[in-house]
């Protein structure tokens, strides 16, 4: 998959019209950083090391704005004006560039903590910005956002089983594939199991359950901006349904939100559930 396909089939919306217009240009700004970084490290066929180096670059690029402009990124002047207009903090931006420096190196996770610590780095980070644009820094919301965050993390982990193992990496904590049975090169050679199924039930079910107790924060927020949120949550379990739906057979398949999936997202955001589904 290419990275524009990639960026076509995105789940989940980002600065969509239901977004207030005021918080729209800092969204796309933080989202453009956010890709660019993403493609560094993931798309063509670079070493690890010059990947590595790009992003070492765009990281002294961002510690260096406002200022500097001429030298940085296409990416740059956006995200200066929402960090000085926002006075957006840079240590989450920071933390996601240690997470896609991460991914040039790191090919698999030994357990659940492993992998949930990358999640903080690599999804929450996101959360927490768009809290810092909607003004909520309080412990219970950010513990709610990171929870969601996580969820949508590891919801598109088992989603991209069959994209990921051609990097070659594994997103499976591997003390979860050995309480089934199996071995990380099972699973990279391709080899779909009932063993595996099961896995992936397992951790599908972690991830639904950990998106159920971030749901809360949708009505905090509120306004269009946590209804946007509503959305977010049921393309994520939308996607989580699917999976199941498949009997977690992602090695093999990729599942993915449908035109025909907007009128049951939409009007499960209008009926918004907080607890389980």
């Amino acid at each position: 998959m290419t990275s524009s396909q990639r960026h076509q089939e995105e789940n989940f919306p980002v600065a969509s019209r239901l977004c207030p217009p005021r918080w729209r240009a800092p969204i796309l700004a933080i989202y453009g950083f956010a890709r660019t970084a993403d493609d560094i490290a993931d798309e063509g066929h670079a070493s690890p090391a010059s990947r590595q180096a790009e992003l070492a670059n765009m990281r002294a690029q961002l510690l260096a704005l406002p200022e500097r402009l001429e030298s940085a990124g296409p990416w740059a002047p956006a995200l200066a004006l929402a960090l000085e207009t926002h006075r957006l903090p840079k240590a989450p931006l920071l933390a996601l560039l240690d997470a896609f420096e991460q991914d040039t190196h790191k090919t698999h996770y030994a357990d659940r903590a492993e992998l949930l610590a990358y999640c903080s780095r690599s999804a929450n980070p996101i959360g927490r910005l768009l809290l810092h644009l909607r003004g909520l820094q309080d412990a219970e919301s950010l513990r709610q956002s990171d929870a969601i965050c996580t969820a949508l993390q590891l919801i598109n982990h088992w989603q991209d089983l069959s994209v990921d193992i051609a990097k070659p990496r594994l997103y499976l904590p591997i003390s979860d594939l050995a309480r089934h049975g199996l071995e990380p090169e099972t699973v990279l050679n391709g080899q779909h199991s009932a063993a595996l199924a099961e896995c992936l039930r397992e951790l599908n079910g972690w991830a639904l359950a950990l998106m159920d107790s971030g749901r809360p924060l949708a009505r905090r927020i509120g306004g269009r901006m946590g209804f946007e949120l509503r959305l977010v949550i049921e393309g994520g379990t939308r996607i989580a349904e699917k999976i199941r739906a498949m009997h977690h057979c992602t090695l093999l398949h990729r599942p993915r939100l449908r035109p025909w999936d907007a009128p049951l997202l939409l009007a499960r955001a209008l009926v918004f559930r907080e607890g389980a589904r």
